[in-house]
């Protein structure tokens, strides 16, 4: 299996206070694929997958807002799942989309199949990398982690405008290794095409430190149940085997196990591969194929049909 060189294109898309950017692959009319991030990362997290996908498909990857080139959230405003999920809609209609695909890793994979679940007439396919679509809270916790996460914004606003720590580029990537040991060279070089800007004196990473914080909409189990029983389009789910994994954590390994039972009752492809968190980009050779395979036979292929 081998990659094509493809033409890219940068894409700018206005939302209300500001913009969010991104890159796109494959012909104008190609059949529409959203590619949505993981937290910390941005779009440059598809540029080694992509070449190997379906050539007759358009790829649009975006940075998340608070993310690589994108704008960052407004003073005051909290990053959160449903925010995102709203933000998707907005690259949507912006790019005058009525059906398409969505791909999503890690965090971007939660706001994949939320979206699916809220707008599941504009969905045909969802791909999600390395996570389980929704991360169900214990109603225990939510009053405190909501708290916390309300504790950190109000300290971080009331701190002077915090100064962004300026770094060479080899301590960048020293930094960017320390949090995600398990990427490749050539992935966190990737990662920061986006992830600085520079200033003098150096480099600063580009993202918004509010992503950082305590996300403060929780769901629980069951309205992540009922959210996923509202999802119409096929679903493939892939999991690395040193991915991410709530495993350590027995009780979200009970939520998670409940999550992939509906998964495999509603016959979607559940697939395991050899590798870290960020595998679709250290090694795109390893998830590529399922990924071609899902777009063309539950995706491509009905579009022939209809």
């Amino acid at each position: 299996m081998s990659s094509v060189k493809q033409e890219v294109s940068e894409l700018s898309i206005p939302v209300p206070w500001g913009e969010i950017r991104g890159k796109a692959w494959g012909p104008e009319h190609g059949h529409p694929v959203l590619c949505l991030h993981g937290w910390a990362d941005n779009c440059g997290s598809f540029n080694t997958l992509i070449p190997f996908l379906p050539k007759e498909c358009r790829y649009v990857a975006v940075d998340m807002p608070g993310h690589g080139l994108s704008s960052h959230r407004p003073p005051g405003v909290f990053y959160s799942f449903p925010a995102y999920a709203a933000d998707v809609r907005r690259v949507a209609e912006s790019l005058s989309w009525t059906k398409f695909s969505i791909m999503g890793h890690s965090m971007g994979g939660n706001i994949t199949v939320m979206f699916s679940a809220l707008y599941p007439e504009m969905v045909d396919g969802i791909i999600v990398l390395d996570v389980f679509g929704f991360v169900p809270t214990d109603p225990k916790e939510i009053p405190r982690i909501m708290r916390q996460g309300m504790e950190e914004m109000l300290k971080f606003e009331k701190k002077a405008e915090e100064k962004k720590r300026v770094y060479t580029y080899e301590k960048a990537v020293e930094r960017l290794l320390a949090a995600n040991p398990t990427l490749s060279e050539r992935s966190i070089q990737t990662l920061l095409e986006r992830g600085l800007t520079q200033v003098e004196g150096g480099f600063v990473f580009s993202r918004d430190l509010r992503v950082n914080f305590k996300n403060i909409e929780r769901i629980t189990l069951e309205q992540s149940l009922e959210m996923q029983s509202l999802i119409q389009a096929p679903v493939l789910l892939i999991l690395a085997d040193k991915g991410f994994s709530p495993a350590s954590r027995e009780s979200s390994q009970k939520l998670t196990s409940k999550l992939l039972q509906v998964y495999q009752e509603r016959n979607d492809t559940v697939v395991r591969v050899p590798g870290s968190h960020h595998v679709h980009l250290d090694n795109p050779e390893v998830v590529a194929p399922f990924i071609c395979d899902f777009l063309q036979t539950k995706v491509l292929s009905q579009q022939v049909k209809a």
